[in-house]
């Protein structure tokens, strides 16, 4: 490129354009079933706030504690039905249609192959699984059953992840040669709960959502290896390791993912995504909403588009509308536990590279904890 052209290019990449129109909504679906929720753990208040405000009915909540169902329907839906036991719940109540199950992973197996078994779809929380090879048991057992099988990766909907993933899928990138996030915020809340106790809490329970959004990023992509690194803060408090970095390599890309969960001061959520005809970035001070703005660059300029909602406001309404609306459409979800074990086997690789020091191809590590 001449000197001239380098200046034009400059120029143009300066300014500003209207953004293209991309859908970042949830699935428009009329599918209007009845839905237990089994569990009902600090999440579910974001589960059953995006339910109560997409108008549906959740006729049944199951929670070991009985009391923290109660509240659960006392707040939100006064007439649902409280049970002590998920499989009850699935047992007693033939009427419910989807079930959103929201336990630990430990027991989830058992209840979603109960429930599928029984005829209902599930959306089920992330990790999905702690083993790939379950995993494809549980959608083997749903397609068996003439169900769907989604997981709870909201991520995908948060409305600045969503804008750039459909930008790359409508070509606007061209192809993806790199992907960056960094994430930098404070996960002290959990020392004193059952979260403080599990090793990996960075790359597994949180970071999976990472994962899932490097495999949606490089869809049709086969992913080569996997490195990654965990370390303590001298200073942290918590047990798990609140730094990890994890590289993935991709057939002609690189998707590279940067934690620190021990950042008091100054916190913030950043991606870029870099392609062949245009980059897209977005950054703010919090997980949840990218206040400092989203920008698209491409040959004709730089676009800014604004969004009215923010991850949590709109994640959950996402991943139960995309499942609604795969029923009705008689199609798979895009967050389908099939899809969703992909995801996974870049996060285990992660977790085995962090513990020994390898680099792993993902796919290999079959499950949490293998030797």
């Amino acid at each position: 490129m001449s000197n001239e052209e380098n200046d034009k290019a400059k120029g143009a990449c300066c300014e500003e354009i209207e953004p293209p129109q991309l859908d970042v909504a949830p699935s428009a679906s009329g599918y209007r079933p009845r839905i237990g929720l089994i569990g009902a753990g600090g999440i579910t208040d974001h589960h059953l706030k995006a339910y109560r405000r997409l108008g549906l009915e959740v006729v049944a909540i199951a929670n070991p504690t009985i009391a923290k169902a109660e509240a659960r329907r006392d707040e939100f839906y006064p007439d649902a039905e409280v049970f002590s036991d998920g499989f009850e719940l699935i047992r007693k109540r033939t009427d419910i249609e989807v079930l959103d199950i929201a336990t630990h992973p430990g027991p989830r197996v058992a209840l979603i192959e109960a429930a599928l078994n029984a005829g209902r779809h599930v959306l089920s929380q992330k990790p999905f699984v702690e083993d790939l090879d379950v995993g494809a048991r549980l959608c083997d057992l749903a397609d068996a059953k003439g169900v769907k099988l989604g997981v709870n990766q909201n991520g995908r909907w948060a409305p600045y992840y969503r804008y750039a993933l459909q930008a790359v899928r409508a070509g606007l990138l061209g192809q993806v040669s790199s992907v960056d996030f960094l994430a930098g915020w404070d996960h002290r809340w959990t020392e004193g709960t059952p979260f403080n106790e599990i090793h990996h809490l960075l790359l597994y329970d949180f970071g999976v959502h990472w994962f899932d959004f490097a495999m949606a990023f490089m869809e049709g992509r086969t992913a080569r290896k996997v490195y990654a690194s965990t370390a303590r803060a001298n200073f942290q408090t918590a047990k798990p390791p609140f730094l990890a970095t994890a590289v993935m390599d991709f057939d002609g890309a690189q998707v590279r993912i940067s934690y620190n969960a021990n950042v008091e001061y100054g916190q913030e959520d950043r991606f870029v995504v870099c392609g062949e005809k245009g980059t897209v970035r977005s950054a703010g001070d919090g997980l949840t909403d990218h206040n400092f703005g989203l920008q698209l660059f491409t040959a004709g300029g730089v676009a800014r588009p604004k969004f009215d909602s923010t991850w949590f406001e709109v994640g959950f309404e996402g991943t139960m509308m995309e499942l609604l609306a795969a029923v009705e459409q008689g199609r798979e979800p895009e967050n389908s536990g099939r899809s969703n074990l992909r995801s996974l086997e870049l996060c285990f690789a992660a977790l085995h590279s962090a513990d020994t020091g390898l680099v792993v191809v993902p796919g290999t590590v079959r499950r949490v904890g293998n030797d």
